[in-house]
This record gives C-alpha cells, sequence and structure tokens, in this order.
C-alpha cells in the first residue's frame, strides 16, 4: 500500500516533530557561551567596580534567554560554578544578587554549593 503525496508530507512533518523534540533534550549552550555573556560581570563581583554596569546585565539577560530547557540550565548552572570557582577574590554575596539586581529571575540558587543535577 502506497502513501498518498499528501499523507507522505504528513509523516515527514511528524517525524521531523518527533527528532526535534528529542534533540531539545541535549544541551546548545555552551561554558564559552556562558563566559563570554558575563565576562562583563566579573569587575563587579570581584570588588573592582562599585556599580553593576548595563554590559553585565545586558549578559544575564543574554544568558538567560539561551537557557530555556532543562538540559542549558544545568549547563549554565555547571558553567557558573566553574567561572566561579576560577576567579580569585570573587564575592558569591554579590553575585547571587546579580541576577535580581539585572531584572532576571534564576531558576536555581547562584552558589558554589548549588547541586546543578536537580536544576530544571
Amino acid at each position: 500500500m502506497a502513501l498518498s503525496g499528501k499523507a507522505t508530507v504528513a509523516v515527514a512533518v511528524m517525524a521531523a516533530a518527533v527528532l526535534l523534540m528529542f534533540a531539545g533534550e541535549a544541551s546548545a549552550l555552551t561554558c564559552g557561551q556562558v563566559d563570554s555573556t558575563l565576562a562583563p560581570c566579573v569587575a563587579y563581583a570581584t570588588g573592582r567596580e562599585k556599580m553593576l554596569s548595563q554590559r553585565c546585565c545586558g549578559g544575564v539577560r543574554s544568558l538567560n534567554a539561551l537557557a530555556r530547557s532543562t538540559p542549558d540550565r544545568k549547563t549554565a548552572c555547571e558553567c557558573l560554578k566553574k567561572l566561579a570557582g576560577g576567579i580569585k577574590s570573587i564575592d558569591m554575596g554579590k553575585v547571587s544578587g546579580v541576577p535580581g539586581k539585572c531584572g532576571v529571575s534564576v531558576p536555581f540558587p547562584i552558589a558554589l554549593s548549588t547541586d546543578c543535577n536537580k536544576v530544571h
């Protein structure tokens, strides 16, 4: 039994939709993206700048927009912890308040103790 042209197209569209659903489970976000979007925040987080810059908040908003899926949020969490752990004299108290000061709600606490496997 051969499929008609319309049925073939319908099957192909459904197959593509299923593939896209499963492809969405892999993280597309990289630590390089996290590092570069948050680079303008380092001076504030280390006390070299007293005020939070607009560039920092722009980076925070960009990262929030990039990290929409659970795998991306987990990746962002892991990358943030790596980045913060590698910066001398970082003030995690300041860092944890950055998203709120930039008007961004983050679905997990910004802390070195955060279990990124529990981020959804």
